[in-house]
């Protein structure tokens, strides 16, 4: 296939899906579904599949916002002045919440849920996509748009969840608002912020660099940290949980810092390798190199942060704005040091993490995707 030859549905399924690497981010459907052309739909599990063949327009869009693609990712890395190893960034904070509702609720320090509640109630932002769970495993994606509903979806989750599927749906229900002037919907969905791994995070900002809807409503990205996702059923059900004499249901949190980390609801802590969770981890994401979310307004998770901080990578302009806005109102604080020099040190070890499992994730991928593992 020639360079600048279009590529269909067929491309993707060929060079992505049946190439084991895709991560059921929901992009392409999104695009599809936002755009009104309806040849694409998530099969039972989750990937990606057509509805009806003969609606596909050969556009080559969804092969092109895949993150596995990179059809786009020179253009992308340009946009946000990309540089080795994790991406441009401005700051690197540790801070959590200063909400007792939020602290109640959140795994590690809630700056993700208290910057959230904090911009919606400001108005930098219409919602949130987040997911939520009424069963503690399984998760869906929705549109929050009030406090409460944040609050719900608040904490740490490692089972998957194609979130930009959600946003094409609802897109495309704004789409058709537009059309019959139901002003109400139409301004629930100007303004949207995604909280997103790194593959759904790189998904919308291919769509932003090609100018494609759903991606002009979404303004504010919050990007996690991620080594894998887990499918929950793999990560309840095989020897990996019952060897280390766990119930399910006595788990009360799952955390992911420079281990994994399960909160029992008697209070104790089970500490496991990270290598050893990759027996659980989907696939595709052991094919996967992206952990740090370079594109992201802001980077997160617990790792490098002591309990009850969460770590904050600041990458664009507008990240450091919310995030000032959110300090200078004290719906969040930063981390306390003695010195500006302890201040300094417990920066660097933070970054230094951060690079140091980038590393080990890509070249994880290296392995797995050379067909040696």
């Amino acid at each position: 296939m020639k360079e600048n030859e279009i590529r269909s549905f067929d491309d993707l399924l060929a060079d992505v899906i049946d190439a084991g690497i895709c991560s059921k981010c929901g992009g392409c459907v999104s695009v599809c579904s936002a755009n009104m052309i309806g040849a694409l739909k998530l099969d039972k599990n989750g990937f990606p599949t057509y509805t009806d063949k003969e609606l596909c327009l050969a556009c080559g869009l969804c092969h092109m916002i895949c993150p596995h693609t990179h059809t786009v990712r020179e253009e992308v890395k340009s946009r946000f002045d990309w540089k080795p190893p994790v991406g441009h960034y401005t700051n690197v904070i540790s801070a959590k919440t200063t909400d007792p509702d939020v602290v109640e609720v959140a795994t590690d320090g809630g700056v993700v849920t208290s910057l959230l509640i904090h911009m919606l109630e400001a108005g930098h932002i219409d919602g949130a996509v987040v997911s939520t769970s009424e069963d503690g495993y399984t998760r869906q994606a929705v549109v929050a748009t009030s406090r409460e509903q944040i609050l719900q979806a608040a904490g740490s989750h490692f089972g998957e969840l194609p979130h930009l599927e959600e946003v094409g749906e609802k897109y495309a229900n704004y789409v058709s608002v537009v059309k019959f002037s139901c002003k109400d919907n139409t301004k629930k969905l100007k303004r949207l912020a995604v909280v997103g791994t790194p593959c759904q995070i790189t998904s919308i900002r291919n769509m932003q660099a090609l100018a494609i809807v759903p991606s002009d409503i979404i303004t504010f990205t919050v990007g996690l940290f991620c080594m894998q996702c887990f499918e929950m059923s793999n990560l309840m059900d095989k020897e990996f949980i019952r060897r280390r004499h766990i119930n399910p249901d006595d788990i009360a949190t799952m955390n992911i810092k420079e281990d994994f980390i399960l909160t029992l609801k008697s209070g104790i802590t089970v500490h496991i390798p990270m290598k050893e969770i990759e027996e659980v981890a989907r696939p595709a994401c052991l094919k996967c190199d992206y952990f740090a979310n370079d594109f992201a307004d802001i980077s997160v998770g617990g790792l490098g942060s002591p309990e009850k901080h969460t770590t904050v990578m600041i990458r664009t302009l507008r990240g450091r704005m919310m995030i000032a806005d959110a300090l200078a109102k004290k719906s969040i604080k930063m981390r306390e040091s003695r010195s500006a020099d302890e201040q300094r040190v417990y920066k660097h070890g933070m970054i230094s993490l951060i690079e140091e499992y980038a590393a080990r994730k890509e070249a994880r991928a290296r392995i797995y995707r050379d067909g040696s593992r």
